[in-house]
């Protein structure tokens, strides 16, 4: 008999390699995994930061060894590998965003370059410039105005060339001046985050689109073909001028039937855009700025790391769903996929060396690193298919392989760590006891399936017709201009003025009787919007006196290109009660074809 193990000691992870002198500083959002050359071995592809200024370069790692290096000329802030077309063999491209370019390289070679298109420069911004390159300023007083402009547009909306100028030390602004007055002035976006996008087809090797996310507040859907931009989506903020940033972005769906693009931005705003959209919409706003996001294929629920030490789940629709406290503040974030156990983990590095996987909110992992994890990824490495890629603060690469017998127990939450139950996973529920009644009706239900549920869709079609035909009763008891219930005695006449598209509809209310007085009634007008649009679809009637004829007046617009004419129902309602006091049909005019022109 085998003795019970024990899984405190155990553990699931391969140390495949540690190279503490690679000297490699990048983050999650610049490292990829891809089959190059389309020989079943994967390859790593990173981008290395160097000192921020020099010694950038692209490296692509074969198994443990570096096996290319490409120099680069501005700071990367995204790689990502897809097919840009359908050509065999089936051989991924890389693109790397640096700066205000995206740079295509296939089989590790240039290919294509894509620059962001420029902006438009401020009208005010051009003419300082050229009043001081014809020597009608002097430079003290350019940069005086330049910056009374930075705070009326901000400082994003001024062109480069001014940003320098602004940042730099006023002993200097002259010669700054001086050597660039006469260059022209350019307004170039950068690139903030990028990510990929199936544009037909949801195979493993089918063609993306590159999603691109813009310094200047927008997000960008690249054909990846052509290169030409597909959708241009603005992230706006409805309650100021202020440019939202996007920091993280994510993608799924098909981009010929329906997508969508989750945006974490700079603001801490969690925005939603989908196909057919010009502008982004806001899903929630988050207690802290997001450090790292990823959704979750099987339910597009969002998974995100904050600044705040926390980890939250929210649903497609905004709702949050969990929350989990770090016991660090979260350095990166990447999704762990096992098809074997049909579930997908959650890494989270944190500051200080920690790694911890998370299955939903529960903890099912840790894994300790020497320094701080800044970048991560999983996936398939060489001939392995879970390979775990690892990149520290202190520039090491750690490579570990999940075993092929590994089990995460996804249900008692201990795993191969010594982790502690939560206090709250303790407590046993008190679930009562299965009594016969309720083994009885779970047999019986089980039995007759079917048929319990054709009568529950038999009463609920039979319950949408009574309530269509109550709904029809109460609007065809009231189609009278005047009121036949004695209580509240009115008469309605209706009377529509001009040639169109635009009329004006004059409702006149007479309290018909000898001496009850009338209050609490409104009019309401009913029409298809894709005809018309009115000025007052409402009006609140103050109190009708008996013998008094009160008249009130709507602006009715035609909206239809096709110049036709369609009813509207005037219904006179009493605030509290269901069915309406009276109605009326207008038919409207035939809209004069000239006055539409």
């Amino acid at each position: 008999m085998n003795p019970p193990r024990n899984l405190e000691y155990e553990q699931l992870w391969l140390n495949a390699h540690t190279d503490t002198r690679a000297a490699v500083y990048t983050f999650s959002s610049c490292i990829a995994l891809a089959d190059l050359n389309a020989d079943g071995d994967f390859k790593l592809i990173v981008a290395d930061l160097g000192t921020g200024s020099t010694n950038v370069k692209l490296k692509v790692y074969k198994g443990t060894s570096l096996h290319s290096e490409t120099a680069l000329l501005d700071v990367p802030t995204g790689v990502v590998s897809f097919y840009m077309d359908n050509s065999e063999p089936r051989m991924p491209a890389i693109a790397v965003a640096s700066g205000s370019n995206i740079y295509i390289y296939k089989n590790m070679r240039p290919y294509f370059k894509f620059s962001l298109p420029s902006m438009d420069v401020n009208p005010m911004e051009k003419d300082l410039w050229l009043q001081v390159r014809d020597d009608q300023m002097e430079v003290p007083v350019l940069v005086e105005l330049l910056n009374n402009l930075n705070s009326e547009i901000g400082f994003a909306q001024l062109s480069t060339q001014s940003q320098h100028l602004l940042a730099l030390d006023p002993l200097n602004a002259a010669s700054f001046v001086q050597l660039y007055s006469k260059n022209p002035l350019k307004r170039q976006t950068v690139v903030t985050c990028i990510t990929t996008l199936k544009k037909a087809l949801a195979d493993e090797k089918a063609v993306s689109c590159l999603v691109v996310g813009t310094e200047s507040g927008e997000i960008l859907v690249l054909d990846p073909e052509a290169f030409t931009i597909l959708e241009k989506i603005k992230i706006n903020n409805q309650d100021s001028s202020t440019i939202i940033v996007p920091a993280v972005l994510s993608a799924f769906g098909l981009h010929a039937v329906e997508f969508r693009i989750i945006a974490a931005c700079r603001d801490g705003s969690l925005r939603v855009a989908r196909r057919g959209w010009t502008e982004s919409k806001l899903l929630v706003q988050l207690p802290a700025q997001p450090v790292a996001m990823t959704v979750s294929p099987e339910n597009a629920s969002i998974t995100i790391a904050l600044m705040n030490q926390t980890l939250q789940c929210i649903s497609k629709k905004g709702k949050l769903q969990w929350v989990v406290t770090l016991p660090a503040a979260a350095c990166a974030l990447c999704p762990i996929p096992l098809p074997h156990q049909s579930t997908t983990l959650i890494a989270v590095s944190l500051n200080g060396g920690l790694l911890q996987l998370y299955n939903g909110r529960q903890l099912v992992d840790v894994i300790k690193a020497t320094q701080s994890v800044s970048g991560l990824a999983f996936g398939k490495f060489g001939q392995e298919e879970n390979a775990l890629i690892m990149f520290t603060v202190d520039g090491s690469l750690l490579v570990k392989i999940l075993k092929r017998t590994a089990h995460f127990n996804l249900q008692g939450g201990g795993t191969s760590a010594n982790i502690v139950p939560a206090v709250a996973q303790q407590i046993k529920l008190q679930i009562p006891k299965k009594t016969r009644l309720f083994l009885d009706q779970t047999m019986r239900e089980r039995d007759n399936c079917v048929m319990m549920h054709r009568t529950f869709q038999r009463d609920l079609f039979q319950l949408r017709v009574d309530v269509a035909r109550a709904c029809v009763k109460a609007l065809q008891s009231c189609n009278n201009p005047i009121s036949l219930e004695g209580a509240e005695p009115v008469k309605l006449s209706a009377q529509v003025l001009g040639l169109g598209p635009l009329f004006k509809m004059v409702i006149m209310l007479q309290n018909i009787s000898a001496s009850t007085l009338i209050q609490d009634v409104g009019i309401l007008f009913h029409f298809d919007d894709k005809m018309y649009t009115m000025e007052k679809p409402f009006i609140n009637v103050p109190m009708l006196v008996p013998g008094v004829e009160y008249p009130f007046e709507t602006m009715i617009r035609n909206i239809s290109e096709l110049a036709l004419s369609d009813q509207i129902r005037v219904l006179v309602v009493r605030e509290g009660q269901s069915q309406p006091l009276l109605a009326a049909i207008i038919n409207m005019p035939v809209c004069d074809l000239l006055g539409m022109v």
